[in-house]
């Protein structure tokens, strides 16, 4: 299979892995790989068909990339929206010394636009309440047992395609319990899995309505419509209010002091509308705030 070949010169010094590390769903996520020339290789499912596709980091003033798959071209018409073309930071004032100094250090971050929400919402309902280590367990059983090798290169490189609506619709519930996806997510999912067609089309219009589309479904909340808001639309002010460490972290980094979402929500006011670059930005500088307990267990109660 002769892979397709596009040549971009984007018009800033587009860092390809910091734009891309929130497509990455743990180190061991069969969707993506980097290999040891740095490329950044993604198994996608694109409207037109699966799509493995080939990044390598900016070289002089361009950047190369490849792909495989029925996909392809899809994914190559829209690598500069992927990669951050089409936002626009301007506006975006510092009034916080960790955010003046997050952006110093990384002026040239931007937000891409993945462009298919069904890759962004899949993984974001299996991480819903659960740790770390069950999420993306959890992911990477249903794509290595209901998902598919990525097109070309896929199979050397072991890279996989997330499984469609239409496999989704079809797994039975003992299957769900195997993957050690609960009953509450695998209804999720299967719900979602109905109307993606018309989960897709919220990508056309403006991230208000995204959202309240979004949330229209039982099982998706504020947190789930920001994680695929901010990857699968490009949306800057999407906040992930509810997550378990977001606000703890901000809030540490921002005031010296854990915060509730409540709390988040008034340190992010004047950023508005682009509150998810302060998300983004600051844990690249300032970390976490100190963990003083011990790490959640990941529940025995599944199989």
């Amino acid at each position: 299979m002769q892979p397709l070949t596009r040549v971009w010169r984007p018009p800033w010094p587009c860092p390809v892995g910091l734009v891309w590390a929130h497509w990455r769903r743990g180190a061991g996520d069969p969707t993506y790989r980097v290999d040891d020339l740095g490329r950044h290789w993604r198994g996608l499912r694109t409207p037109l068909g699966p799509a493995t596709v080939c990044v390598a980091p900016l070289t002089s003033d361009e950047i190369r990339a490849q792909a495989w798959g029925e996909g392809a071209e899809w994914v190559l018409d829209r690598l500069p929206s992927m990669l951050g073309a089409d936002d626009d930071p301007s506006g975006f004032q510092p009034a916080h010394p960790v955010v003046a100094e997050a952006l110093r250090r990384h002026p040239h971050w931007r937000l891409g636009r993945g462009g298919l929400v069904m890759e962004a919402l899949v993984p974001a309902i299996i991480e819903q309440k659960v740790t770390g280590q069950e999420a993306f367990g959890g992911f990477r059983r249903l794509v290595h047992f209901h998902g598919e090798r990525a097109p070309g290169p896929g199979a050397v490189l072991h890279l996989w395609v997330q499984p469609s609506a239409e496999t989704i619709r079809g797994i039975p519930s003992w299957q769900w319990l195997k993957l050690h996806i609960d009953p509450a997510r695998s209804r999720t999912l299967q719900r979602v899995a109905r109307v993606a067609d018309a989960l897709e089309r919220t990508l056309d219009v403006d991230p208000g309505l995204a959202d309240r589309r979004l949330r229209s479904i039982a099982g998706l909340g504020v947190w789930t419509s920001a994680e695929v808001r901010f990857r699968a639309h490009g949306d800057p002010d999407a906040v992930s209010f509810g997550d378990y460490h977001i606000a703890k972290d901000l809030g540490w980094a921002l005031t010296g002091e854990r915060v509730d979402d409540e709390a988040l929500a008034e340190l992010l006011e004047p950023y508005r509308p682009h509150r998810h670059r302060v998300q983004a930005l600051v844990p690249l500088v300032a970390g976490h705030a100190p963990r003083r307990g011990p790490r959640m267990a990941p529940r025995t109660h599944l199989p």
